[in-house]
């Protein structure tokens, strides 16, 4: 079951990554997805493996429902039981590998930090975005590199959809929209916020006026 075609890539959006473990992560996805989450990002860096097989399996029936693509973080044995795809990191396996596992229509997608070099030699491997960051400081990451806004648009010209991210918030996304991110990818403004449906709602915003936008 793919669930997360890749031509569901198209357009622009936010990107919305989970925070947990967390008691009411459904309840939190459900709101961020009514807001108008165009990809989901299931991050979930513990151990306990029954539950995460079975949060990432309800994620991937909710994400359906709403025909928004679910990507699996560092996961790809994970990301092929649920029908999703992938996003890697430095340390994680090949593109090549998770695409022999995951198939031709599953979204692999890859962290190139603020190095152009490595997007470069990423979408030449086949990846299917390229995320870029930390564009702003960030309390997921606190000791990621700051990186300048115009690698976002450095990387557009590689012809792939570019992905923000790093302390981004609904007042500072849309220099990063301009600067080339088709996605702005968030964590902590939306899955911290008192009002996760009306934070996502405000990033969605930041795209929804724009002309000429395929969503």
């Amino acid at each position: 079951m793919t669930t997360l075609l890749r031509n569901r890539l198209h357009g622009q959006g936010v990107y919305a990554i989970t925070d947990g473990p967390r008691d009411d992560l459904f309840a939190a996805v459900e709101a961020a997805l009514a807001g108008g989450v165009r990809l989901l990002q299931y991050r979930d860096k513990t151990k306990d493996t029954e539950r995460r097989r079975a949060e990432a399996a309800e994620l991937a029936s909710m994400c359906a429902r709403y025909e928004v693509p679910l990507i699996v973080n560092d996961d790809v044995p994970l990301a092929l039981e649920v029908g999703g795809g992938v996003h890697l990191g430095r340390e994680d396996v090949s593109i090549a590998e998770a695409r022999a596992a995951l198939g031709p229509d599953a979204i692999i997608g890859v962290s190139c930090y603020g190095s152009i070099d490595r997007a470069r030699q990423l979408q030449a491997e086949g990846a299917d975005y390229l995320a870029l960051g930390a564009m702003y400081p960030s309390t997921t990451k606190p000791h990621a590199a700051v990186v300048a806004h115009d690698v976002l648009t450095q990387a557009k010209a590689l012809g792939l959809p570019v992905v923000a991210i790093g302390g981004i918030t609904p007042d500072n996304a849309g220099v990063l929209i301009d600067a080339g991110a088709d996605y702005v990818a968030v964590v902590s403004a939306i899955f911290a916020a008192a009002d996760i449906q009306t934070a996502t709602r405000q990033f969605a915003n930041l795209f929804d006026p724009r002309p000429g936008i395929i969503r």
